[in-house]
């Protein structure tokens, strides 16, 4: 049995998701703003995905027999000073997301949950791969600098992305 610490955390994370995928949202809004309609799916792409992180949360919890409550939280940024400064703050964001599944694991591995340490695997695999490819995009952004040819050229690349959930 799930102990109580554990369960809110897992809420927490979950409805932490939910948040994360608006951020992101709010990270397209800028880019649409500025007409950079390839990176505005890269970040539509990027909610899509934390929804469907969210679900997995969501679903797991009901798996454990739990009641996975959803909870409202606080406005995400939507100010960002250029392409750049938006790429920064997901990392930044990732980050922390990488911080809180990292903190679950502890207690689950304190507490020998077994299931919930195996459910936690595939988040830690994936924080990785979300801080490379965000720490990746803004090494290319600080090479191109104001090479608008080579704005297009990325941001044509990223129109081109989508989403396909993977279990």
């Amino acid at each position: 049995m799930i102990s109580d610490k554990l369960l809110q955390g897992l809420i927490e994370q979950m409805n932490f998701e939910f948040y994360s995928a608006h951020a992101y949202m709010a990270m397209g809004a800028y880019c649409s703003s500025e007409s950079l309609d390839g990176f505005a799916n890269f970040f539509l792409v990027q909610a899509e995905e934390e929804r469907f992180h969210a679900m997995k949360f969501y679903h797991f919890i009901n798996a454990l027999g739990e009641r996975a409550s959803i909870s409202g939280f606080e406005n995400p940024n939507n100010d960002f000073s250029s392409i750049l400064d938006a790429y920064e703050k997901a990392l930044e964001h990732e980050k922390e997301v990488t911080k809180r599944i990292y903190h679950l694991s502890d207690i689950a591995l304190d507490e020998r949950e077994h299931a919930t340490i195996h459910f936690l695997k595939w988040f830690i695999e994936e924080q990785v791969e979300e801080e490379e490819l965000f720490n990746t995009i803004i090494q290319k952004l600080k090479l191109i600098k104001n090479d608008s040819n080579a704005m297009f050229m990325l941001d044509h690349e990223f129109a081109e992305r989508s989403f396909t959930p993977e279990d």
